[in-house]
């Protein structure tokens, strides 16, 4: 095995070698990469720039939609350019930073997500105390430790993943730099990676999802003593759409990375994987503003002078 050379660069393979479909793929993923920057950094600038939205709800809402957009942006432009060039190689050091910067926004994420859970437990629970329980302090603490682990974990798999060695094949079977294909053509004993990987995501899926579980608990006993029909609805409303983005974003994670070796390296999980990095980015901003009236007025107060997109969107 040390007879044989080190590659120092490596070939993302991608979706097909078919070049009119090619195309077709180009201009899909540009239109919707377009509209996850607009929508995500549309949301951010929103809550920065209305009053209404100056609470915790809405500061967790904007770091995840600076997230989706940081997370987009990651993988999308390459893989922008590698539809449209015959050259499709990436630098060993260009793999391992887009490897980094993906499990770093990806991991954030699945934190983020439960600390929005949490939030709507205390908002909705004892909403009397919730300027008390979820202060500024708090909130920033949690918005920080979320980072703190998305970079932890991403550190612990890139250099995981490289110290493998990488020998004759470098021809990586995906669209961007993804731990599955890269163990696929490592020339070293992948078992330990592969444990890990399933050991460690397993672990981050677990702790975040309880912690949405336990939280909705809490938020159930408190809708079931609610007397007002009016109050239900506001709190199924609000809630209704950060379980809909948990549930497909952990979906999708867990059936891409908590399973057995075996049965790794399927082409379906190609999609699967752009599912999760590019199209749920996209989803976010729909699935956190059509059914949020404070951010339906935010947004009506800043395009009410344009008819048309006031028209096209409302």
């Amino acid at each position: 095995m040390k007879n044989e050379t080190e590659v120092s660069t490596f070939v993302l393979k991608g979706f097909t070698d078919n070049h009119e479909l090619q195309v077709i793929l180009f201009f899909l993923f540009l239109t919707i990469y377009l509209f996850t920057v607009t929508g995500n950094l549309g949301l951010v600038v929103l809550v920065i720039g209305d009053s209404r939205l100056h609470n915790p709800m809405y500061y967790f809402l904007s770091v995840l939609s600076f997230l989706d957009a940081c997370y987009s942006s990651v993988i999308t432009p390459n893989m922008l350019v590698d539809f449209m060039s015959k050259n499709k190689d990436i630098s060993f050091l260009g793999c391992a930073t887009q490897m980094f910067l993906g499990i770093t926004f990806g991991i954030t994420e699945s934190f983020l997500l439960a600390a929005m859970a949490y939030d709507r437990y205390v908002a909705i629970y004892n909403p009397l105390l919730y300027s008390v329980n979820m202060s500024h302090r708090v909130y920033v603490s949690l918005i920080t430790a979320s980072y703190v682990g998305g970079i932890a974990h991403a550190t612990l798999h890139t250099v995981a993943t490289f110290s493998l060695s990488f020998c004759a094949a470098n021809e990586i079977r995906h669209v961007f730099c993804d731990i599955p294909p890269l163990l696929a053509i490592s020339c070293s004993d992948t078992k330990i990676n592969q444990l890990l990987l399933i050991y460690d995501v397993g672990s981050v899926e677990i702790f975040t999802i309880l912690i949405v579980l336990i939280s909705y608990g809490f938020i159930l006993l408190a809708i079931l003593r609610m007397r007002s029909a009016e109050g239900r609805r506001k709190v199924f409303s609000t809630c209704g759409s950060h379980l809909t983005g948990v549930s497909i974003y952990h979906g999708t994670i867990l059936f891409t990375y908590v399973r057995p070796s075996s049965s790794f390296f399927l082409d379906h999980d190609v999609i699967m994987s752009i599912f999760y990095t590019v199209v749920i980015p996209m989803l976010n901003p729909i699935i956190y503003s059509l059914r949020n009236k404070d951010v339906k007025e935010a947004m009506k107060k800043v395009f009410g002078r344009n008819q048309f997109i006031n028209k096209v969107y409302f």
